[in-house]
């Protein structure tokens, strides 16, 4: 099997209540893009335009490696529409508020899996009808944890637990897999010479770099410090990591709780694991299920959920008290609820046909609505594993 040999294999459009105006402080924006994640490019376009990037306000970020459009709004009353090789940002119309995710009803995915044997699209009709029926948990994919550093955790955690320095340590020196090969290699002398500021400063090249080592090159202990200048933006997705993470560790342990027959699919942040079949009472007690996502305040559905999540806390060394933080404050862990278990709108599967890119293969699309949060790539993993 293989998934987004192409950007054209996965295509990804925001659904959403646009209240638009004739006029207003925000002019709204539709955003197609290929090759870019939403960051990165949203931060080339504010540059371009000598903005800041304050400004910009976007529903949900999208992957890079897909077609993806999305909606933007900018608080400013130019007209920046630009097209290039491999995006476009084109003005529709004004808002009265900025775009965020209280706006989106969720995303429609048009996805194409190639290089597929009859057997494996075999498999893979079968469990659609599965999937109609019965669902699928709704975790978080790996996407969501490319700033967990493989060897230190994820940096939030650190933080949590009051270790400023490794918590710092991660934020400038965890190494994400897109990254270019010059920022690896700094971020690989960063942690060899962590401790030595004024070495460190010799190769820092970004603001926040230079701006951090040349804090504690002063004050070689001032982490707090040096963590209460990362931008609200960038830390609160930090922690929404984390959040991420419990939510998916929480969410195997109810469906290992019931006594499901599960089979696993790896993950980079743990393993997924996935039922086939529910019984009538299992699936009623999963479709009414929602979880909270970590904070200091939360509202549980029972006892023994609250039960499963205090324990996963405490093998982590963390308590719930701990999510107020009092020394880091530009960003806050906030509690939502999410639904255990989702099920695809509009689901259906075209028949499969020759691959026109692996010659003696099949290939088979997929069309489907998911509410907002929910991972297409993780149907996939439900559709095609073990």
């Amino acid at each position: 099997m293989k998934l987004k040999v192409t950007p054209e294999d996965f295509v990804v459009r925001e659904l959403a209540r646009l209240p638009l105006r004739e006029k207003g402080p925000y002019r709204l924006y539709l955003l197609e893009k290929k090759g870019w994640n939403t960051i990165d490019l949203l931060l080339q376009l504010a540059r371009a335009h000598g903005l800041p990037y304050r400004l910009f306000a976007y529903g949900g970020l999208k992957d890079r490696h897909a077609h993806t459009f999305q909606y933007v709004t900018v608080k400013h009353p130019a007209n920046l529409t630009t097209a290039d090789k491999n995006f476009s940002f084109q003005s529709i119309g004004y808002m009265d508020r900025p775009m965020g995710p209280d706006l989106l009803e969720g995303n429609e995915f048009a996805i194409t899996i190639r290089a597929l044997s009859a057997e494996e699209v075999s498999r893979i009709t079968r469990r659609v009808d599965e999937v109609r029926g019965f669902g699928y948990p709704n975790y978080y994919d790996d996407q969501r944890f490319g700033s967990m550093d493989r060897q230190m955790g994820f940096m939030a955690e650190r933080l949590l637990k009051k270790h400023y320095n490794g918590s710092l340590q991660i934020y400038l020196t965890g190494i994400y897999p897109e990254e270019k090969k010059e920022a690896k290699e700094r971020k690989r002398f960063f942690r060899e010479h962590w401790g030595d500021w004024a070495t460190c400063l010799s190769r820092a090249k970004t603001t926040m770099e230079s701006r951090i080592f040349s804090l504690l090159a002063e004050k070689p202990k001032a982490y707090i410090e040096a963590l209460q200048m990362i931008p609200r933006e960038e830390l609160s997705l930090l922690f929404s990591a984390y959040q991420s993470f419990l939510f998916n560790e929480l969410l195997r342990r109810i469906l290992q709780d019931l006594g499901l027959d599960l089979a696993a699919v790896p993950g980079v942040a743990g393993p997924y694991l996935f039922y086939r079949r529910l019984e009538r009472k299992e699936l009623a007690c999963l479709k009414s299920l929602a979880l909270p996502l970590a904070a200091s305040r939360m509202e549980f559905p029972d006892a023994r959920t609250e039960q499963l999540f205090a324990a996963i806390l405490e093998e982590r060394g963390i308590k719930r008290s701990s999510f107020n933080l009092r020394k880091v404050r530009q960003a806050f862990f906030k509690s939502t609820p999410r639904n255990a278990i989702v099920f695809p709108g509009d689901f259906r599967l075209e028949p499969a046909e020759p691959d026109d890119l692996y010659p003696g293969r099949q290939k088979i699309r997929l069309f489907f609505k998911l509410p907002r949060g929910s991972y297409g790539t993780m149907l996939i993993k439900r559709l095609t594993m073990p």
